[in-house]
């Protein structure tokens, strides 16, 4: 009898397309099962879907291809949040990687560095930064040949080549590290942070004028400046540091002075010339610059100038220097003591220092020593990058200011 009624209960259970039907032993052991174990398989029942992903049960499609088709799906499915870790890991990667392939396309194709002021192109579109293009034209000034680009070999000047004023906005924009504290920062604010705002920066103690010799970076040149020993010293220790200073100033002063003196003169008088550039007769041809004859207190002169003092082959040297002397192109009678000095003149772009020079002229005596012209360069000193700027141009325009004193 009970086992008709254990076959009647299980007759009138609603038959099921999808579920196999339970007999009396399958049937107590479900009933035995946990709670979670009967909910989920409730729950996967009331789908109407057995032995189904719950990964697909949404997409219908298995995992695999399912990340396949959305990739930010198994990243935002992950415990943690560390698939948004890990792209945005990734999209900053893609930008550093991005960022370094724009700026070797931008780069110079001599110094393979970014431009910092102007940058130019040749025909064929081979950039070049202001400074290299300039050394170029010099030194194809200095070998008496034709400049050409280093890439493709074709002509360059500067009525040929032109401005790259795309490539120059572009680069501004990109990030560059800081050389004091390895931070990037766009190229255009880079100048400006690593002289003005970087915190590693390299610093002089504000006693360096009294013999302190600290060097260091800017964050701690307040805790150096508070225990430094130099404010202590006695004054015939920080004498010496004190003497050193002293000299530059007396230098300083008495160029001052010497100007003063000379625009008191009687006689003066200044040239605005230009320089041109020629070549020796020598079995290797030598540059030289020479300007033509101007009158000065009645005689004839003639301004001269050579590269590195006529060194066999000045194109081989990084560091180069222009010399100039005066010439007296006319017979004088009496002696004549002339101080002077070139400068930038209204027709003139060239950067140059002021340095006054005397010579002695008479019958025998009618050319000067060959002296330096101070050009200042920000770099180094030495004024090698301003020497290649003139020396790119076509011809040197200064003004030339002469003194004579009346014995």
């Amino acid at each position: 009898m009970s086992t008709v009624e254990s076959s009647s209960s299980a007759v009138q259970q609603p038959p099921s397309s999808t579920l196999p039907l339970l007999g009396d032993n399958q049937h107590s052991a479900m009933a035995s099962t946990s709670s979670s174990t009967a909910s989920a398989s409730s729950s996967s029942s009331g789908g109407g879907v057995v032995g189904v992903p719950l990964d697909t049960q949404n997409s219908g499609e298995p995992p695999a291809k399912k990340q396949l088709l959305d990739p930010n799906a198994a990243s935002s499915s992950s415990p943690g949040g560390g698939g948004t870790l890990s792209s945005a890991a990734a999209a900053s990667g893609t930008h550093e990687k991005l960022a370094y392939r724009i700026s070797t396309a931008l780069c110079c194709a001599v110094c393979l560095d970014l431009p910092k002021t102007a940058m130019y192109q040749c025909q064929m579109g081979h950039l070049m930064c202001a400074a290299c293009f300039t050394h170029l034209l010099a030194d194809g000034r200095l070998r008496d040949q034709i400049a050409t680009c280093p890439n493709c070999r074709v002509e360059i000047s500067k009525s040929t080549a032109s401005r790259n004023l795309a490539v120059e906005k572009a680069a501004s924009e990109l990030p560059s590290e800081c050389q004091f504290c390895n931070k990037e920062f766009p190229y255009k604010s880079l100048e400006r942070h690593e002289q003005h705002e970087c915190q590693e920066r390299p610093t002089k103690c504000k006693y360096h004028r009294i013999g302190c010799q600290w060097r260091g970076p800017f964050h701690e040149t307040t805790e150096h400046e508070r225990n430094c020993l130099h404010p202590q010293k006695s004054g015939y220790e920080v004498m010496a540091a004190l003497e050193a200073h002293d000299v530059l100033i007396k230098e300083e002063k008495k160029m001052f002075n010497t100007l003063i003196d000379l625009l008191s003169y009687e006689k003066i008088i200044f040239n605005d010339l230009q320089m041109k550039p020629y070549r020796t007769d020598e079995y290797v041809h030598k540059l030289f610059y020479e300007t033509a004859r101007f009158s000065a207190f009645n005689q004839q002169w003639v301004v001269k100038a050579r590269i590195n003092n006529s060194q066999r082959d000045p194109h081989q040297s990084n560091e180069r220097t222009i010399t100039y002397q005066l010439i007296l192109k006319t017979k004088t009678s009496t002696p004549m003591s002339i101080h002077f000095f070139a400068l930038k003149g209204p027709f003139s772009d060239m950067k140059v220092s002021t340095q006054i020079y005397k010579h002695d002229f008479t019958e025998t005596s009618t050319e000067s020593d060959y002296y330096v012209l101070p050009l200042p360069d920000g770099t180094g000193g030495t004024g090698s990058s301003e020497c290649n700027r003139m020396l790119a141009n076509k011809g040197i325009n200064f003004r030339l200011l002469m003194f004579l004193l009346n014995k």
